[in-house]
C-alpha cells in the first residue's frame, strides 16, 4: 500500500479519488437502467420473464416465480447444521440489538384541550432485494428483514436471482425464512427493483425498497426513488483504520483487507501517528495479499483505493477521519474510547483491536447496511426508524382555539390566503 503524508493536498486527492466510485459518477448505465425499469412497468411479468431469462438463464413463469414451502423444506436439508446454529445465534444478536430502537407514539394534553402528539406507523410492505449470482449473502437477509420485524412490518417480500436451474442458493432461502420473510420472488437486477417498485401480475407492488445490490440495482433504486422508499443508493464498501503505535500491525493490515477483498472499487485507507506502523502495515498486507484466495481482487483494490496517511497529530488524523466519513471506521488506539468522542462522521465504530469489522458484518447486532461515499456525514445505518413513517396529531377545542385565532389569521393574511384565513375566522363568526 502506498504510503503518503497526511496533508490537506493528499486528503483532498483521496476524497475525490473516493468519490470517482459513487454510482452517481456511472451515468451510462442509466439509459439501460431506465429501459428496463419502462418494459416492467408496461409489460409487467413477461418482462420480468424475459429478462430473466436473458441475464440469468433462467426459465421462470407465474408458476414458479415464488419460491414454494418445499423449496425452502429442501434449502434446510442442504445447508449445514453449523451454518444454521450460526445464523440463528446472529439473529438473537441482530434482533435484540434492533428492537432497542423501537419508537412510540406519544401524546400531550392539557387542561385547555389542546391534544398534540405523534403516531408511528410501521410500512405496510416492505421489499428486501438480496443479491445472487456471484456471490451469497445470508447475513444481508438477516440485516435487511430483522428491522423490519422488529418496526412491525406485517408483510415483507424478497426477490433474488435464481440460477440457470430456476434455484435460489440454499442459505440466503433459510436465512430468509428464519428472519422471518413472507414471500420469495425468483427476480433479480433492474427488473426486480422495477417489479417491486411498480407491482406485477406476480410480484406485488411495495412500500420501501432495502437491500444491496450491482450497479444496475443501485441506479434502479435511484429510479423508482418517489414512487417508493429506498434505504439508500450503496457504493463501493470502504473501511478506514485510525491507529497509533500501540495497535498491532498485523491485525490492522488483516482488518484493511477484509473490505479490499469485497471489489475492486473497494477502499481501505490507514491514518495513523506512526512511521513505525505504517511501514509494518504496508508489509504485513503484501504478505496477507499474497496467500489470500481473493488476492486479483483485493490487489487492484489497494492499487486504486488503499491508502496509509501519517499524520502528524491524533487531531489531525481525526479530522482527516471526519472529513472522509468512511462506512466502517475501526479505532485502534491507546484511548480509543476518548478517541472516538470525537468522531463526529462514521458508518460504525468498531472500537479496540478485538473489534474486527466482520464481528459486526456478520455477528454482533449492530446493522451492516451503512451510509458509503461520505455520506455518513448526514446518513445512519439501517434500523428500525427506516421501516416506520410518523403522523402528527393536532386537536384543539374551541377554548383552545379562541385566544390564538386572531394570530393564525393574521399569519395567513400575511401569506395572502385568504381562504386559510376564513377557515379558521368562520369558527368565530357569530361571536
Amino acid at each position: 500500500m502506498r504510503i503518503l503524508k497526511l496533508s490537506s493536498e493528499t486528503k483532498r486527492d483521496l476524497l475525490n479519488d473516493l468519490l470517482k466510485r459513487s454510482p452517481n459518477n456511472y451515468t451510462e448505465f442509466e439509459s439501460r437502467v431506465g429501459d428496463i425499469i419502462a418494459a416492467v412497468r408496461e409489460r409487467r411479468d413477461e418482462a420480468v420473464f424475459s429478462y430473466t431469462k436473458q441475464f440469468d438463464g433462467a426459465c421462470i413463469t407465474s408458476k414458479n416465480v415464488k419460491v414454494t414451502e418445499d423449496e425452502i423444506k429442501e434449502a434446510y436439508e442442504q445447508v449445514d447444521e453449523k451454518l444454521l446454529e450460526v445464523i440463528r445465534k446472529a439473529k438473537v444478536n441482530i434482533k435484540a440489538y434492533h428492537e432497542k430502537q423501537r419508537q412510540y407514539s406519544w401524546f400531550d394534553s392539557e387542561e385547555n384541550g389542546i391534544i398534540l402528539g405523534q403516531k408511528v406507523t410501521p410500512l405496510q410492505t416492505v421489499g428486501v432485494y438480496v443479491p445472487g449470482g456471484k456471490a451469497v449473502y445470508p447475513s444481508s437477509v438477516l440485516m435487511n428483514v430483522l428491522p423490519a420485524k422488529a418496526a412491525g412490518v406485517k408483510r415483507i417480500i424478497m426477490t433474488t436471482p435464481p440460477g440457470a436451474d430456476t434455484k435460489v442458493y440454499a442459505s440466503t432461502l433459510v436465512a430468509a425464512k428464519e428472519a422471518g420473510v413472507n414471500e420469495i420472488y425468483k427476480a433479480g437486477g433492474a427488473q426486480a427493483i422495477a417489479a417491486m417498485a411498480f407491482g406485477t401480475e406476480s410480484i406485488p407492488k411495495v412500500d420501501k425498497i432495502v437491500g444491496p445490490g450491482n450497479i444496475y440495482v443501485a441506479l434502479a433504486k435511484k429510479a423508482v426513488f418517489g414512487y417508493v422508499s429506498i434505504d439508500s443508493i450503496a457504493g463501493p464498501s470502504e473501511i478506514l483504520v485510525l491507529a497509533d503505535e500501540t495497535a498491532n500491525p498485523r491485525f490492522v493490515a488483516a482488518d484493511l483487507l477484509s473490505q479490499a477483498e469485497h471489489d475492486e472499487m473497494a477502499s481501505a485507507i490507514l491514518i495513523t501517528t506512526s512511521d513505525k506502523l505504517a511501514e509494518a502495515v504496508s508489509a504485513e498486507v503484501r504478505k496477507f495479499t499474497a496467500e489470500l484466495s481473493r488476492k486479483d481482487i483485493i490487489q487492484k483494490s489497494l492499487d486504486h483505493y488503499g491508502y496509509i496517511l501519517v499524520a502528524e497529530s491524533m487531531e489531525e488524523a481525526i479530522e482527516a477521519a471526519n472529513d472522509i466519513a468512511s462506512e466502517h471506521l475501526e479505532i485502534v488506539t491507546k484511548d480509543a474510547f476518548e478517541v472516538m468522542t470525537k468522531i463526529r462522521n462514521a458508518g460504525a465504530i468498531f472500537i479496540g483491536e478485538y473489534s474486527s469489522e466482520p464481528l459486526g458484518d456478520y455477528f454482533a447486532g449492530p446493522n451492516h447496511v451503512l451510509p458509503t461515499n461520505g455520506t455518513a456525514k448526514f446518513f445512519s445505518p439501517l434500523g428500525v426508524d427506516d421501516f416506520i413513517k410518523k403522523s402528527s396529531i393536532i386537536s384543539y377545542s374551541k377554548e383552545a382555539l379562541r385566544p390564538v385565532y386572531k394570530d393564525i389569521v393574521q399569519f395567513a393574511e400575511c401569506e395572502k390566503l385568504t381562504a386559510h384565513a376564513n377557515s379558521v375566522k368562520v369558527r368565530f363568526e357569530k361571536e
